[in-house]
């Protein structure tokens, strides 16, 4: 294995040399560093990166815990923090946590103990232990995707009250007023904020909300399934809302399925409209209508924070905000015109 004392001695330089010119940590005349990096090409040495973080405390490498990559919106989000360190030469460390609390405590552990530069987290299991567990994790950078966050901490996310209000201006002005609303977990931030955005848009319309049409659900598409169950289990036949607004796509699909078995159809029957505009919105029968946010953006612009405060200083900002985009497709009807 070529060793960076071989680089040196073909290049006819100290070895202190050689490690400047590899880490830009001093000047070096332009001529040895261009025979140095020469050399370094010819004998084809690769720096070990362990001896590198330990010598200049960086690792070039970000850690990421997700709450389950299988989501497709997650999977979304982690291309585009993925993208944002492959263009600025980081690597990616990504955990996994599968909804699981334990998991997410350990992850970050070990990723505090691989040394990493900065810290993406992206979960929605709320955990006290992990709550303080990532406060005393303060000399990281951190940017929360998505999420609440403690001070001095970047949050990251699209503005979801003002996406819940546009799901439910786009129904009412299509002619409901009967709306039902499948919501993420009662304490879940985001989905306070879509039923926040939600009711604001019914009282701008003097529209009343129905209690037994607001039923909190899982965030994948078998809790969605689940929640339209009990929404139709618990309004008779003639009782039933024109239209639903699903905290997320998953949780749409999921009661499209139990429209199906239900014999109701979209948007015939009933309308239904999502949020996120996962790659797969567009493929369902009928095609979902969505608010879209772009968790590949989201992911980039997490990444570009988080590199830039590394690399430049620069400040993390307390939040950067996406503004969400409505998506007009076939899952939504037109109701009796006001």
């Amino acid at each position: 294995m070529v060793s960076i004392k071989d680089v040196a001695r073909e290049a006819g330089v100290s070895v202190s040399t050689v490690s400047h010119v590899l880490n830009n940590t001093r000047y070096v005349t332009p001529a040895t560093a261009e025979r140095v990096q020469q050399i370094v090409n010819f004998l084809g040495y690769q720096p070990s990166s362990l001896a590198r973080a330990l010598k200049t405390n960086r690792s070039q490498t970000l850690g990421m815990l997700v709450s389950n990559s299988t989501n497709p919106f997650f999977a979304d989000v982690v291309r585009g923090v993925e993208e944002g360190c492959y263009e600025q030469n980081y690597n990616l460390i990504l955990c996994n946590c599968d909804d699981k609390a334990e998991r997410q405590l350990a992850y970050l552990n070990a990723l505090a103990m691989r040394r990493v530069d900065a810290l993406v987290v992206m979960t929605t299991h709320g955990d006290p232990a992990f709550d303080q567990a990532l406060s005393g994790k303060s000399e990281l950078p951190m940017v929360v995707l998505d999420a609440q966050a403690a001070e001095n901490v970047c949050v990251v996310g699209d503005n979801s009250i003002l996406g819940g209000q546009m799901a439910t201006e786009f129904l009412l002005g299509r002619g409901f007023r009967r709306i039902a609303i499948l919501s993420g977990p009662e304490n879940h931030p985001r989905s306070l904020e879509r039923r926040q955005g939600f009711e604001r848009a019914m009282k701008a319309e003097k529209c009343s909300v129905n209690s037994s049409w607001c039923v909190a659900g899982g965030l994948d598409a078998a809790g969605g399934y689940r929640a339209m169950i009990s929404l139709l289990d618990r309004v008779g036949a003639g009782q039933l809302p024109q239209a639903v607004f699903a905290f997320n796509d998953l949780m749409a699909l999921g009661a499209l399925r139990a429209l199906g078995e239900r014999g109701l159809s979209v948007p015939t029957d009933l309308s239904l409209i999502g949020y996120d505009d996962i790659d797969l919105a567009p493929y369902l029968t009928p095609a979902l209508t969505t608010i879209r946010q772009s968790g590949f953006e989201l992911g980039g612009r997490a990444a570009a924070a988080l590199i830039a405060r590394l690399e430049q200083g620069t400040a993390l900002p307390p939040r950067l905000t996406l503004n969400p985009e409505l998506v007009i497709r076939e899952s939504v009807g037109q109701g009796e015109r006001p």
